[in-house]
């Protein structure tokens, strides 16, 4: 076994004969897949009983969409594509939305694919599906087995895309080619995918670091790409060298840490003030591994900061993404780390270090003037408890390397002003996709990824709905994450809405619930119920010494909420049907 481990390493393993089960197994073993998430199912049976000697971990889920966001943490914070399998028909189409997800997110990610056996396809049978157009918009690519003898592969394929394209790919394989018999040789990674991205184009390297050192007022953006390619530390250093302040792009707060003196915050919704007055100066904007997404860019605050005049420096990994939101000066198809790298060695020898230390006193005070408003708008009263103190008083309590997630909805969301990390793969959230029921399956996944660590999920009680039974999950299988659930007894995002658009007229807005801390306690996790903010931290503390699975269920003001987060998209109602007119706007605005 030492003596195969050895071989499939270094990928000299000459062919050998084995059923297919054992050719997917073996190159999942070569890949460093260490779980599985999915839910037991007979299509893949064969290649499940395999997976305990192998090595590998089958977690078990009680829902398939839950499986695609814990591989989608897990990516995250471990770098190693996540895999999911689930039973043919409802149980791959279960994960529809959970992959749409991750491959919003830009993360690797193999979904294992049972379909119809080839005797049957196309008869409509039992758990039948056409899995591979379903799944075709919302992956990187859809890769079919054809043969028995192509499994390995086909494999080997999906996870080449994945990693190169950064994203999920649908690895679909009739159920009765699991059977059988082959000869195959189990390749190392290396002899089929390149990990390792160039700089990019030297002379757009040139022409980015001739803009940068002739700026004025330029800034930097960090994105996911910086996070994924251990590349912020390059990215300080482009930072110090011009006294450039760094924003982090929507809901990446840990793409820089917090505490770099010149740091400014996450832009987006609900990001930082500081973040958004310095970029609205900028003169030239180098963004390091962001798409600079059209949502992630808003107005916030009614503050329309993204600049219009200044000169873009756009660096990521897929050429796709330059340019596709907004015009620039200079695109860089390359690796953020590698391209950073360049960058500053260019810097160094054009132009000596700039020491602007006007500029950063104006940065340390906008800082400062942001955390002052935050404390403040945390510690107006609420009844229980204000929403922001009880986001105020969970940063606080928790220690510098909690890795969070969070998931979409008003108190969810207005975390984004009050999370800050000082180390990267620390922010786990939903993203663009914008699903609820996101982050407790995520904090399972992270957890896994990183043991040793706190983690934490922020769930407003909607998306918990969509989640809490992943706590039979964490309790079965002794993984410690924390749920965190802000509860106002409504869907408070869309409440808002129809606070400032429909006159407080509340339609399916309203959630009635029983005490989650009650339920969770009846699933055999730690259960808190909290209605003063003087108990979160106290709460908090335990819940980490005792290391098991628990649900904090934080009764907060449902009446104070975040701005709309679709003001762009939303208008006020008009109405043409005298039925219906009391509705229309003229109607109440006055």
């Amino acid at each position: 076994m030492v003596k195969q481990k050895e071989e499939i390493k270094r990928g000299t393993q000459r062919k050998v004969k084995m059923t297919p089960s054992e050719a997917i197994v073996e190159t999942l073993v070569a890949e460093g897949v260490k779980e599985v998430y999915g839910i037991v199912g007979s299509a893949f049976m064969d290649m499940l009983d395999l997976f305990p000697t192998a090595g590998i971990r089958f977690l078990p889920v009680r829902h398939e969409q839950s499986a695609a966001h814990m591989a989608d943490a897990y990516t995250r914070v471990s770098g190693t594509a996540g895999v999911v399998i689930g039973q043919n028909g409802p149980g791959v189409t279960n994960m529809v939305t959970s992959v749409a997800a991750a491959n919003q997110a830009h993360t690797p990610m193999v979904i294992i694919s049972p379909s119809a056996g080839t005797p049957t396809i196309g008869w409509d049978g039992f758990q039948e599906a056409n899995q591979v157009s379903i799944f075709e918009d919302i992956t990187k690519e859809t890769v079919r087995v054809t043969h028995k003898s192509r499994v390995a592969d086909c494999l080997r394929t999906a996870f080449r895309i994945a990693y190169a394209e950064r994203g999920p790919v649908l690895y679909d394989i009739p159920r009765d080619l699991f059977y059988g018999e082959l000869e195959d040789q189990i390749l190392a990674p290396h002899q089929y995918r390149v990990d390792v991205r160039g700089a990019g184009d030297p002379a757009s390297i040139e022409k980015a670091v001739s803009l940068l050192k002739d700026a004025k007022n330029p800034v930097i953006i960090s994105g996911r790409g910086a996070v994924d390619s251990n590349g912020v530390d390059a990215v300080s250093k482009i930072a110090e060298h011009l006294s450039a302040p760094v924003a982090v792009s929507y809901m990446h707060n840990d793409a820089f840490p917090a505490d770099h003196p010149l740091a400014v915050g996450p832009i987006g919704y609900m990001g930082s003030k500081a973040a958004m007055y310095t970029l609205q100066e900028a003169d030239v904007v180098l963004a390091i591994g962001t798409r600079l997404s059209v949502f992630g860019t808003l107005p916030c605050y009614d503050i329309d900061y993204f600049p219009k005049e200044a000169q873009i420096i756009q660096v990521d990994i897929n050429p796709r993404q330059i340019a596709r939101t907004h015009p620039v000066e200079v695109g860089i198809i390359g690796d953020a780390k590698e391209a950073s790298r360049e960058i500053y060695k260019k810097l160094k020898a054009a132009t000596s270090a700039i020491k602007n230390t006007k500029r950063r006193a104006v940065i340390s005070k906008r800082k400062e003037d942001w955390d002052n408003e935050l404390e403040e708008l945390a510690m107006e009263s609420g009844n229980p408890i204000n929403p922001r103190r009880a986001l105020l008083e969970l940063t606080k309590s928790l220690p510098e390397n909690t890795i969070i997630s969070t998931d979409i909805g008003n108190v969810s969301s207005t975390a984004n002003a009050y999370l800050k990390f000082n180390k990267t793969r620390r922010h786990i959230a939903a993203l663009t996709f914008g699903n609820t029921g996101f982050a407790y399956p995520a904090a399972i996944g992270a957890q896994l990824a990183e043991p040793q660590s706190p983690v934490v999920a922020i769930i407003g009680d909607g998306a918990w709905g969509m989640s809490l039974h992943e706590v039979s999950t964490a309790v079965e299988q002794s993984i410690p994450v924390i749920a965190c659930v802000f509860n106002n007894k409504s869907w408070a995002a869309e409440k808002k809405n129809q606070v400032d658009y429909y006159d407080n007229r509340f339609i399916g807005s309203n959630i009635k619930a029983p005490d989650f801390a009650d339920v969770a306690r009846s699933m055999g996790a730690l259960g808190y119920t909290i209605e003063s903010p003087e108990d979160i931290g106290p709460v908090i503390n335990e819940v980490l010494e005792k290391r098991k699975p628990a649900v904090l269920n934080v009764y907060v003001d449902g009446t104070q909420l975040a701005p709309p987060f679709r003001r762009d998209a939303l208008k006020m109602p008009t109405r043409l049907l005298p039925k219906y007119k009391h509705l229309d706007y003229s109607s109440w605005k006055k």
